[in-house]
């Protein structure tokens, strides 16, 4: 899974001289909170609405409604643009554009290829990307335990799952939390097996097991 099959390719953008009451406006109707800057497709910058709550907060306290329309019409998009922009590539793995986001406490990364800008990811989409990969949206039976960190644990569990006549729709796990040795496996699945097998035989065999009956 890769940032191209994931990116918003209409990528909405403003110019360093627009003002940034535009920018807010585009903002607003789009239901976005960054947009990049460009000049021509080529990025210059990046502007978001947390920019914009820092421009205005000191001159608010003094300023009537109309006067802060005033002072957002004439301040320009480079005046408090972020220059130094952090970027991801079509053909980098999607997850690797979220941990970025993550650890430098980003909201979006504008997409680049050969220098243009060619979309952009953003928190809802890797939210998308959560949603998909996990299956939650197909219903189902989750499965949630335990194993130990070996070659061959998990087709354990997914044979006890097919035993008793479930299919497997998602798997992840997790080092995160797990005791030394372990990791943790959460499985979606569907089909109309029979669940108080299923759940005997898990419980039976693993110490730690929570199922959510879909």
């Amino acid at each position: 899974m890769f940032v191209c099959s994931w990116m918003t390719k209409k990528v909405f953008t403003v110019s360093p001289d627009d003002s940034v009451s535009d920018a807010l406006r585009l903002m607003k109707e789009q239901g976005i909170k960054h947009i990049p800057v460009v000049m021509g497709d080529r990025i210059k910058g990046i502007i978001s609405d947390r920019d914009i709550k820092e421009f205005t907060p000191s001159k608010a306290t003094s300023l009537d409604i109309y006067e802060l329309h005033y002072l957002l019409a004439q301040a320009k998009v480079k005046d408090i643009m972020k220059t130094e922009v952090i970027t991801t590539t079509p053909d980098t793995p999607v997850e690797a554009a979220a941990m970025t986001m993550f650890d430098r406490h980003i909201g979006s990364l504008p997409v680049v290829e050969r220098g243009r800008l060619t979309g952009i990811i953003s928190d809802r989409d890797i939210f998308r990307v959560l949603v998909d990969i996990t299956g939650v949206r197909h219903g189902g039976h989750r499965i949630f335990l335990t194993i130990e960190d070996r070659p061959g644990s998990i087709k354990e569990v997914a044979d006890i799952i097919r035993k008793c006549g479930f299919r497997l729709q998602s798997v992840l796990t997790s080092y995160e939390g797990a005791k030394e040795g372990s990791r943790d496996l959460v499985i979606r699945i569907k089909g109309k097996g029979d669940f108080k097998c299923l759940k005997a035989e898990l419980e039976g065999t693993y110490n730690t097991v929570r199922i959510m009956k879909g």
